[in-house]
């Protein structure tokens, strides 16, 4: 195994297990609990840290066990490489920083001119995509075209940092347009060593790869600059930014096992119900542990945290996460042995558990608690308060580089939204709690990001910075708009169900994969013949439109 996949598989592992090391992961789906559960796994990994001190420091996955290797004797074949930027594309300051970048030469035949496959780095450390370039997307791609991969890390993630601290007031440049401008800056004026062609755009045809919030990015840079951007493909590309974003658990709730998901909704609306009377309160939340856990709302922010999980599955399971099927399960489990019971409808009389004072509750909510009270609330080793309360605003204020999960915050409070909340509707299904709205997902903004001197976060994120690029309807030619089925995003994409349909062509691909969760054609085989049908399918169709588009290049001024 490559020492980058190794290092990939742990990064995704830990992920799909509450544990990413960016933040972004957490805030996607859970906000100001993110941040909590962001802080817990932090404090985990410390904690293994302290009492690894004399075993090597390389968590790695292998065949789906966890280990700990020394040393590895092959040499890294995608060493960091550097590209000089601005801070600020749009002043005079003569301020830079140093961009992080790494390259896939295996195919590249010099004086063959390309072309560069560059595959976004998104809101995370670039060091998680670089397997891509091995095993995945860049790979295939490079591999049928010949080309150059790049992964190219996004401006304030990962190694890319251009400042000391991320106080509001250095967080001002992290926003769309400066992003954008990085890759247009990058892909003109890049030099790539060991190479002596030019490969620059526009006189090199660079196909711009991107999934989820990157896959938005790459759609946007066909809009923003088509004369750098000869081709790009959105993966799950999330080109549509709402404040609230109920739909996420929408899909869930309707892609789900129907017996998980009938657990998850009579589980809200019996809490709900319980929460609702100061008698029965105290007893339901103390039978997740969180009895001391002073406001409701963040009580029902932890019971939401597991449906974070169906984000993590993968079709390879080298990198993938059972973890919400494994919590589907636990809902499900017997009590005391009696597996009937699973077949009665819910709050029949015989799955009905007593609480104290003789309160019924289905038993799946009496799994339920225990689940969370197994996976999370053991995990915090002060009060519930400090680990899972959201109302102290002096817990986000520190603006130290370690304190990544406000990157992908402040671009969700400026620009982004995404705030999940209920349904608007109080007559709809739904899996989740009442009593998450969006003014209680929206209030971290206003308490991690206090007006600076130069910059203020806005009452609310304007959207508006991301859908005036072409929202639902975003489209172009060579531009290629790839979706999962069952992906809890694709109602921010053009496959949601409020977009337009449009027709599936070669100049403008438009594609859905059957059964799939985010950005499901990122993922590869070294053969991808071995790769599931559906995979392979869409893995082939990118091939072929991709092969089809370098047929049409010219270079500018060439007859």
């Amino acid at each position: 195994m490559r020492l980058a996949t190794v290092l990939f598989s742990s990064t995704l592992l830990l992920a799909a297990n509450a544990a990413s090391a960016s933040g972004a992961d957490y805030i996607r789906a859970h906000g100001a609990q993110g941040v909590n559960l962001w802080r817990l796994a932090t404090r985990e990994r410390e904690r293994q840290k302290l009492g690894q001190l004399e075993r090597p420091a390389l968590l790695v996955q292998d065949n789906a066990n966890i280990g700990f290797i020394a040393d590895t004797e092959e040499p890294n074949e995608f060493p960091d490489q550097w590209f000089t930027q601005p801070i600020d594309h749009f002043s005079d300051s003569s301020d830079t920083f140093q961009q992080r970048y790494w390259i896939n030469t295996r195919h590249y035949t010099p004086g063959s001119g390309g072309p560069v496959i560059v595959l976004d780095g998104g809101e995370t450390s670039g060091e998680d995509r670089i397997p891509f370039l091995d095993t995945g997307i860049v790979e295939i791609l490079a591999k049928a075209t010949g080309g150059v991969g790049v992964v190219l890390e996004h401006r304030y993630y990962g190694k890319s940092i251009p400042v000391s601290d991320l106080s509001t007031d250095n967080l001002r440049w992290l926003n769309n347009d400066q992003a954008a401008a990085d890759s247009a800056r990058f892909m003109a004026n890049v030099t790539f060593r060991g190479i002596n062609d030019d490969l620059t755009a526009p006189n090199t045809p660079w196909i711009y790869y991107g999934g989820s919030y990157a896959g938005a990015r790459a759609a946007h840079m066909k809009i923003l600059y088509p004369e750098l951007v000869y081709g790009a493909i959105a993966s799950s590309g999330v080109t549509h930014a709402s404040l609230s974003n109920w739909e996420y658990y929408e899909i869930i709730r309707n892609a789900a096992d129907p017996t998980c998901s009938g657990h998850l909704r009579h589980a809200a609306l019996a809490i709900d119900a319980l929460l609702s009377v100061p008698y029965t309160k105290h007893y339901i939340k103390t039978l997740f542990g969180l009895q001391d856990l002073i406001h409701d709302d963040d009580f029902v922010s932890v019971l939401e945290a597991p449906l974070g999980y169906w984000q993590a599955k993968v079709w390879d399971p080298a990198v993938g996460s059972t973890k919400f099927d494994e919590f589907c399960a636990f809902l499900d489990k017997p009590i005391f042995g009696n597996s009937s019971l699973s077949s009665l409808p819910f709050g029949h009389e015989d799955r009905l558990i007593r609480l104290p004072d003789g309160i019924p509750i289905d038993f799946s909510i009496v799994n339920y608690a225990a689940y969370i009270k197994e996976n999370y609330v053991s995990t915090c080793d002060t009060s519930v308060e400090d680990c899972f309360g959201t109302y102290d605003d002096s817990k986000f204020l520190d603006t130290g580089l370690d304190q990544e999960w406000r990157l992908w915050l402040f671009q969700v409070c400026t620009e982004w939204g995404y705030f999940s909340t209920a349904p608007p509707d109080p007559t709809h299904p739904r899996i989740v709690s009442k009593l998450l709205t969006l003014e209680y997902a929206s209030k971290i903004c206003r308490q991690a990001y206090p007006a600076g001197k130069y910059f203020v976060v806005p009452p609310m994120p304007n959207v508006t910075a991301v859908n005036a690029l072409g929202d639902f309807a975003i489209a172009a030619d060579r531009l290629a708009i790839i979706d999962g089925e069952v992906d809890p995003w694709r109602p921010c994409t053009p496959h949601s169900d409020y977009a337009a349909d449009r027709e599936d062509t070669i100049i403008q691909p438009f594609k859905i994969i059957p059964n799939a969760v985010h950005h499901y054609d990122e993922y590869g085989l070294k053969n991808i013949n071995e790769e599931p049908e559906e995979i392979r399918k869409i893995h082939e169709e990118m091939i072929v439109f991709v092969l089809e588009w370098l047929k049409d290049f010219k270079a500018p001024g060439s007859r």
